[in-house]
């Protein structure tokens, strides 16, 4: 009977978390699977697209938490593939943007499976259009920084200093456990009145979000006591949001009366 087997992977993004924001080609992909492994989801109803009786197999990482190694996910999926067929890799977000799809992907070839990636929405996009932040704007912002706030050596990257000097806007993930280093950094460049948007579980009903400026967001993250999983927007866009655009207002009239 195994001799009948097809092994083949597809990395699938699943968006940033509603589920609503997945893929027709995600949708159909899910529909298809013998086996889904699948990360810490922002919204495990997108498993649902899934067959009633495909194998289902948690593989998600949390900081402190995790299921199960990269090295042991990628044979996991080569396992997988060979014994059932088609396997789903589920991935939040995009696969290529800080999500290891890439790696994987090298495991998987190497034993001749072959792969197919279907591109998901990234919540370093789709998570400031969310509050209306147009993280280009013509006039604003002409480019965007996206940036791992924790390299793989759980240092800081060194391209949040390098973003800070620049006029583009800056969108950082995994960044809220490096966000007094990385308000450290602008304020070096004197950017203290920096628009800053913290908007954590994005797309989601969780949704909770803080704005500021460079100056004050540390503040604004105490008192309304955002955490991870969150993105970090600094640059002028974040002011031109009409959902934002009455707390900048609020604010500047308070520091012209100061």
């Amino acid at each position: 009977m195994h001799n009948t087997i097809k092994p083949k992977v597809t990395l699938v993004g699943a968006g940033p978390g509603d589920p609503d924001l997945l893929t027709l080609k995600a949708v159909k992909a899910l529909a298809e699977a013998n086996v889904v492994l699948y990360d810490a989801l922002a919204n495990d109803e997108i498993l649902a697209h899934a067959p009633k009786n495909a194998i289902k197999i948690f593989v998600g990482k949390k900081i402190g938490n995790h299921a199960y190694t990269q090295d042991q996910i990628n044979q996991l999926i080569v396992d997988n593939a060979l014994t059932y067929g088609n396997v789903v890799r589920l991935k939040g977000g995009d696969p290529f943007i800080f999500g290891r799809g890439s790696e994987e992907i090298e495991f998987i070839e190497s034993f001749g499976i072959p792969t197919v990636v279907v591109p998901g929405i990234s919540s370093v996009v789709a998570v400031p259009a969310s509050q209306g932040i147009s993280i280009t704007k013509r006039g604003v912002s002409e480019s965007f920084w996206a940036i791992t706030g924790t390299t793989s050596d759980r240092k800081l990257s060194s391209d949040v200093a390098l973003a800070a000097q620049s006029s583009a806007t800056v969108v950082i993930l995994m960044g809220m456990h490096k966000l007094p280093q990385i308000i450290d950094l602008f304020q070096k460049e004197d950017k203290g009145d920096l628009p800053v948007a913290i908007i954590q579980n994005g797309t989601t009903a969780e949704e909770k979000v803080g704005v500021g400026t460079v100056d004050s967001i540390l503040e604004v993250v105490k008192q309304q006591k955002l955490s991870s999983p969150a993105i970090i927007v600094l640059g002028n866009v974040v002011r031109e949001s009409n959902k934002l655009k009455g707390f900048y207002e609020e604010f500047l009239s308070k520091e012209i009366v100061r």
